[in-house]
C-alpha cells in the first residue's frame, strides 16, 4: 500500500488529528465527529502472531497502525483500528479469493461471531497511546448458496473480515447485533473513540470553561 495524506475539510484544535487507515467508511465514521483530521495510510503486516487470540490481534494491529505513521506526524494524535472476527474462537480474516469467502460464509450462517474491534489512539508527541476493545456479536442467518452467491457478487467483499461488508449490504447477512457501540461492526468504535479524545483534550462537543 503506498503511502499517502490527505485532507478532510472540517476544523478543531491545533494539535493534527490523523486517521491511520484508507478504508472510506472508517473516514465517514470519523467525520461524523465534526473534527479536522488527515489519513495516513499505515505499512504493517496484519497476520496474527503464533498463539494470539482474536481480540489480541486486534488490540495490538490497531496500536501498531498508529505507531506505523508516527515518524512521519511527530506531533499528531493517532488513530488506528483494527478489527478481527472471532468464531469460537478461532480468528475469521480476510478471504484469499471468492471460493474461501463463500466457505467462510457457509461455516459462520446460523452461528454468532465476535467482532472485536479495537481502537488506539497515540500521542506521537509523549508516545502514550490509549486503547479500547469494543466486541460485536453478530448472528448469521441461514442463507443458502442462492442468497450467499448473490452477495459476493454484489459487494466482492474480499478486503473484509470474515466477507462481511457490514456497512453495505453485509448487514442483512444478521440476524441481530449486539454492542455499546454500534458503530464498531463498521470498523471505528466512535463511542469509545470519544472517550479516548477527551482524555486527551480533544472534544468533539463544545466544554464549558
Amino acid at each position: 500500500m503506498s503511502k499517502k495524506t490527505v485532507k478532510t475539510t472540517t476544523s478543531h484544535g491545533k494539535t493534527p488529528l490523523i486517521l491511520a487507515s484508507t478504508s472510506r467508511h472508517r473516514q465517514a465514521l470519523l467525520r461524523r465527529l465534526g473534527l479536522d483530521f488527515e489519513v495516513a495510510a499505515p505499512d504493517i503486516d496484519e497476520a496474527s502472531l503464533p498463539g494470539e487470540r482474536p481480540a489480541e490481534t486486534a488490540v495490538r494491529l490497531a496500536e501498531a497502525k498508529a505507531r506505523a505513521v508516527a515518524p512521519r506526524h511527530p506531533d499528531a494524535l493517532i488513530i488506528g483500528s483494527d478489527q478481527v472476527a472471532d468464531l469460537a474462537g478461532e480468528a475469521v480474516g480476510k478471504p484469499r479469493d471468492r471460493a474461501h469467502a463463500l466457505e467462510q460464509l457457509r461455516t459462520m450462517r446460523g452461528r454468532t461471531v465476535l467482532f472485536h474491534t479495537a481502537v488506539a489512539l497515540l500521542n506521537a508527541r509523549t508516545g502514550l497511546c490509549r486503547n479500547a476493545l469494543v466486541d460485536v456479536a453478530s448472528t448469521f442467518r441461514s442463507l443458502d448458496d442462492t442468497a450467499l452467491e448473490a452477495y459476493l457478487d454484489r459487494e466482492q467483499p474480499f478486503d473484509c473480515a470474515g466477507s462481511v461488508k457490514a456497512e453495505e449490504l453485509g448487514i442483512a447477512l444478521f440476524t441481530r447485533i449486539a454492542s455499546d457501540d454500534p458503530t464498531a461492526l463498521i470498523g471505528l468504535p466512535l463511542i469509545r473513540l470519544t472517550d479516548l479524545l477527551e482524555a486527551e483534550g480533544v472534544h468533539p462537543l463544545p466544554v464549558a470553561g
